[in-house]
């Protein structure tokens, strides 16, 4: 019998998004599978979590082309963006957390690219005029991971409602990154 792979990590991805210690037991009990399978699949932890890691930055890229980043204004962009990539969030809040995966230069290549293109949207949003000048598409990209990552663990642990999840996250970070129209700018 064939061992369906995408089954195994998207099963994986649920049980560790519920629970971030499970075992490589656990995982293959999950999944319907031996120890010893999972194991002729993923060496250990590190070569699942990098699997997850692979599926994590395709989720994101396949939400990034369905949010449409470069048409409207950049406030609706971050608002599909934020609707597409929901159902990756949990996996995502997973994948925050384990840090390993973005010690140095040892960073994926997939997470740069993801990185720049919602950098490119907050710029586009800064030159428009729709955002704040003042931080930086880096941090508002940071910002946008932590709020997902948040997001994510509250839904999973049931402290808010899953259908909230894109208006609690595009109203905070929208509403500390918006440009504020007759204030004057901070000087430093």
């Amino acid at each position: 019998m064939a061992v369906d792979r995408d089954h195994v990590l998207r099963t994986a991805a649920a049980l560790l998004t519920r629970k971030s210690t499970a075992t490589m037991d656990e995982v293959a009990k999950a999944a319907g599978i031996s120890r010893a399978t999972l194991h002729r699949h993923f060496a250990g932890r590190d070569a699942l979590v990098r699997a997850l890691e692979s599926l994590g930055i395709a989720e994101c890229e396949a939400a990034l082309d369905a949010a449409r980043l470069d048409d409207g204004a950049a406030r609706d962009a971050v608002h599909r963006l934020v609707r597409e990539i929901e159902p990756a969030a949990g996996l995502l809040a997973f994948l925050y957390t384990e840090n390993q995966l973005f010690e140095g230069e040892e960073q994926n290549a997939g997470w740069a690219r993801i990185d720049e293109r919602i950098a490119a949207l907050f710029r586009r949003g800064q030159q428009s005029g729709e955002f704040r000048i003042d931080l930086t598409p880096a941090w508002l990209t940071e910002a946008l991971y932590g709020l997902l990552a948040s997001g994510a663990w509250a839904v999973s642990e049931g402290r808010v409602a899953r259908n909230d999840f894109t208006h609690m996250i595009v109203e905070l970070l929208l509403g500390g990154a918006l440009r504020q129209t007759g204030q004057p700018r901070e000087e430093s």
